[in-house]
Order: C-alpha cells, then structure tokens, then sequence
C-alpha cells in the first residue's frame, strides 16, 4: 500500500484551539495509507515582498514543508467571516516567489471548525477561493463544517461525540481517495 504524506495547517494559536483538537481527532482517524502531520504555521513572519531577497528562515521552513507533502489538510475557525490572518499568510508566503508556488497541484481538503451553529460556513468557503487561485485542487464533498465545538471534547481534549467522530472518519476516508486520484 502506499503512503501518503499529509500536512495539516491549523488556522487558529490558541492552546487549546478546538481546530487543534479536532486535527488530533483527524490524524487519530485517518487511514492507514495516509501519514498526517502538523505544519506549524504560527511563528511565521508576515509577508512582504521586500523580504524575498533574503527570506526570514520561518518562511523557507514552510516552503520546505509544504514541498515534502503530498497533500493538505486545513483546518480553521471563522474570524469576521472569513480566515484567520495566520493561515492567509502562510498560504501567501507559500505561493510567492512568482513562479515558486510550493502549493501547486497538492489535493488538499478544509475543515472548519466553529463554536457557533453556523460552523465557519464562511471562512470554509473563503479558504476555498484562495486554495483555488494557488492551485489546490479542494475535495468537493464531503464538506466539513463542524459546529458547537465546545460541547464536542472533554477536558483532556478527547472527542467525545460519537457521530462527530464517525463523520470525521468518512471525511478522511473520502480524503484518501481523493489524494489517490490526484497524486499520479
């Protein structure tokens, strides 16, 4: 069988982050074929293009990151209907130089994750628009919009919602597959 590497960008720093929590429960669930690991994303200077000549270290850490992986999976809550700056920046950084886009042609897939009802509808579909313009190719469906995060983990951060948990593993079943029909 073949293994996959799979980075995972998670859109929110705080400690106890249910976006973090609910990566751990993705990488608890994925299948054997698929290796997940944490990009972390969270000391990354902000982009700017003046820097390009001699990039902070963090940025290249990134880059070199991202080129070791053969997918991505994001993971980010909403911020004023739309994505944390921190996960915008690294996808910025990411594609820059022109013409050294390290994201190119990697299948990638976006959990939101949200305390509210709505469960990041928003910055789901924010997060899409940019993954498409650095060409990403995003799974479709299922979609992942995971809602009243607070209520889904106990204080140790373990899921302790059965149907959650089931969705998330046909999420990642349907992930598999699709990091099968993308990587050649």
């Amino acid at each position: 069988m073949k293994k996959f590497k799979i980075g995972v960008l998670v859109g929110s720093l705080r400690k106890e982050s249910f976006n973090l929590k609910t990566a751990k429960v993705l990488m608890e669930v994925a299948p054997k074929s698929l290796e997940l690991e944490l990009i972390d994303i969270s000391n990354i200077p902000m982009f700017n293009q003046d820097l390009e000549g001699t990039p902070p270290e963090e940025w290249t850490t990134l880059r070199e990151a991202v080129k070791a992986v053969d997918g991505l999976i994001f993971v980010t809550p909403e911020y004023n209907r739309s994505v944390p700056a921190v996960l915008k920046n690294a996808i910025d950084v990411g594609s820059r130089p022109y013409g050294k886009n390290v994201w190119t042609e990697k299948p990638g897939a976006v959990v939101s994750v949200s305390t509210g009802n709505i469960s990041g509808f928003g910055a789901n579909h924010h997060l899409r628009q940019s993954l498409a313009f650095v060409n990403i190719p995003t799974m479709a469906q299922p979609e992942a919009y995971i809602g009243g995060a607070a209520d889904l983990f106990d204080e140790k951060g373990n899921l302790k919602n059965d149907s959650t948990k089931k969705f998330l593993t046909t999420f990642m079943e349907a992930f598999e597959k699709w990091v099968q029909t993308i990587v050649k």
